[in-house]
C-alpha cells in the first residue's frame, strides 16, 4: 500500500483497476494531481466516468486521501530515458498548478501527461497511447 521512501518529486502511481491514476509527491504526505472537478477524493476519482470529462482541475491533497484503499508505488516511470529536474523545481512548479482548471483528454492531457511533465518538463502517458490505440478521439 506504498512506500515510506517516498522522496520529494517523485511520481506516484495509484492502481485504479483499469487504469492508473498519477499524482506528484510534493512532501510532508501530499501530492499534486490533475483531476476532474468531482473527483476531490480517492473514491471518486477512481471512477470510470472520470476518463470522459472534458474538464480538470488540479489539487493538493494527502496522499492516504487520494489514494484511499488502492495500492500506490513510487514510480518515476522515464528515469532511465530522461533525467528528472531538480525536486525542488519539481515541487515549485507542482505547488504553482493549484487550483488550475485545465482541459482533460485521455489521450493527449491526462493526469500521467500532468505528472511527467512536472517531473520531466515533457508530457508522457503510456496509458494514453494505449487509449488512443484503441479509442482514437
Amino acid at each position: 500500500m506504498g512506500n515510506w521512501l517516498t522522496q520529494p518529486g517523485d511520481l506516484i502511481q495509484i492502481s485504479r483497476g483499469l487504469y492508473s491514476h498519477w499524482a506528484v509527491y510534493v512532501g510532508d504526505g501530499y501530492v499534486v494531481h490533475m483531476t476532474t472537478p468531482s473527483g476531490v477524493s480517492g473514491a471518486a476519482s477512481s471512477s470510470l466516468s472520470s476518463c470522459f470529462s472534458k474538464k480538470a482541475m488540479v489539487r493538493k491533497q494527502k496522499l492516504k486521501e487520494v489514494a484511499g484503499d488502492s495500492e500506490w508505488k513510487i514510480n518515476n516511470i522515464l528515469d532511465e530515458t530522461h533525467k528528472p529536474r531538480p525536486a525542488d523545481i519539481i515541487v515549485e512548479e507542482a505547488l504553482g498548478q493549484v487550483g488550475n482548471r485545465m482541459e482533460y483528454s485521455v489521450t493527449r492531457e491526462n493526469c500521467e501527461h500532468f505528472a511527467t511533465k512536472m517531473r520531466y518538463g515533457k508530457a508522457v502517458s503510456f496509458q494514453g497511447m494505449l487509449v488512443g490505440a484503441f479509442f482514437p478521439q
